[in-house]
C-alpha cells in the first residue's frame, strides 16, 4: 500500500469498516510508515474532539429547532410565538437577505439547516427529560440514528442505538477480564486478536481458554493470531483434542511458519499414532524447510518417510 491510499483508508480503518485482509495490508503498512501512523493518531484526536461537547446549548433550542423543522417541512413559517427572535430566526433571515433573488430555494435549505441544526443541538444538549443519562466523562459514546418520526405535536422521536465504550483494569485471574478476552479473541480486528490470544496463553488451563486458542488455530484467518494461539498450545500437546487440530493444521494450513511449528508440538509429545500423520505431511509438503523437519521427525522416531 502507498501512503496516499492509507491515508484515503484510515478514516474507514478507525471506525472498523474495513475487511480483513484489507485491514491486515494498512496495518503492516502502519508498522513501517511513522507519517501515517502519526495520520491515524491525528484521526483518533479529530473523533474524540467531535464526540465532546464543547458548549452549553440554551434551554430550549432543541424544542424550538424541533417545532421550526415542522413548520419548514408543511410548508409554514416558524413558529413566532415568543417575541425575542431566536437563533433559527435570525439565522433564517440572514439566509433570506444573502439569497435575494432566489427566494424558491429558501424553505428547502432552511429545512435541511435546521436538520443539521437540530442534531447538533441534540449533541450538545446536557439535560433534559427525553435524555438518556450519560456515562462517566471518561466514556466514549457512539450513536447511530435508526429512525426519525415527527408527530402532530411539533416533537420529534428518534429511535438510536448507542454503543459506549469503557475502559477496564483487572487481573488476568479475573472472571470479567477473562470474559473479555475470550470476547476479544473473536473481534474482527487482527492486532486485537493477536494481544487477547497472547495474554490468553497464560490461562491455558482453562477449559474455555483451551477451546479458543483451538479455535484460533484451526479457523483464524490472521496468521499472527494463529502462531500466539500455538504458543499457547504447548503444555497442552498431551491432549487428544489438541493433537487432533494440530494434526489437522498441518496438512491444511497455508502458512510454512505455522506448519513449522505445528511438527515442533506434535514430536514433543511422541505418539505412534502421528507416524502417519507425518508421513502423509512429507508427501503432500511442498516447503522444502518444513519437509525436512517432518522427515527429521521420522527418523527421530525410527519411522519410514514413505507411507504404505
Amino acid at each position: 500500500m502507498t501512503c496516499d491510499s492509507v491515508s484515503k483508508l484510515i478514516p474507514l480503518y478507525f471506525y472498523g469498516e474495513l475487511p480483513p485482509d484489507e485491514e491486515d495490508r494498512l496495518e503492516e503498512h502502519l508498522h513501517e510508515c511513522v507519517e501515517c501512523t502519526h495520520a491515524l493518531e491525528r484521526q483518533r484526536t479529530l473523533a474524540a474532539a467531535l464526540d465532546r461537547p464543547q458548549e452549553e446549548a440554551p434551554q430550549f433550542l432543541l424544542e424550538d429547532c424541533r417545532a421550526d423543522l415542522m413548520a419548514a417541512i408543511r410548508g409554514g413559517a416558524p413558529r413566532a410565538d415568543r417575541t425575542v427572535k431566536g437563533p433559527w430566526t435570525l439565522f433564517l433571515e440572514a439566509i433570506g437577505s444573502s439569497f435575494t433573488g432566489l427566494n424558491r430555494f429558501r424553505q428547502p435549505v432552511g429545512a435541511v439547516a435546521l436538520v443539521a441544526l437540530g442534531f447538533l443541538a441534540a449533541r450538545v444538549t446536557a439535560s433534559g427529560p427525553s435524555q438518556v443519562a450519560s456515562g462517566t466523562p471518561s466514556d466514549e459514546v457512539f450513536a447511530t440514528v435508526r429512525d426519525v418520526k415527527p408527530d402532530s405535536a411539533g416533537r420529534v422521536q428518534i429511535a438510536y442505538d448507542e454503543t459506549r465504550r469503557r475502559t477496564v483494569t483487572g487481573s488476568m485471574t479475573d472472571q470479567g477480564i477473562q470474559k473479555l478476552l475470550l470476547a476479544a479473541a473473536r473481534e474482527e480486528n487482527p492486532a486485537v486478536r493477536v494481544e487477547s490470544v497472547g495474554l490468553l496463553q497464560r490461562q491455558a488451563g482453562s477449559g474455555e481458554v483451551r477451546d479458543a486458542l483451538i479455535n484460533a488455530v484451526a479457523h483464524d484467518a490472521n496468521v499472527g493470531v494463529r502462531l500466539r494461539a500455538l504458543e499457547g498450545l504447548k503444555p497442552l500437546t498431551a491432549d487428544s483434542e489438541v493433537r487432533k487440530t494440530l494434526a489437522h493444521v498441518l496438512l491444511a494450513d497455508d502458512s510454512p511458519a505455522v506448519r513449522m511449528q505445528v511438527v515442533d508440538l506434535l514430536v514433543a509429545h511422541c505418539d505412534g499414532s502421528m507416524v502417519g500423520v507425518l508421513q502423509n505431511a512429507v508427501q503432500r509438503e511442498d516447503n522444502t524447510s518444513v519437509r525436512l523437519k517432518v522427515e527429521k521427525a521420522l527418523k527421530d522416531m525410527n519411522a519410514s518417510i514413505g507411507t504404505f
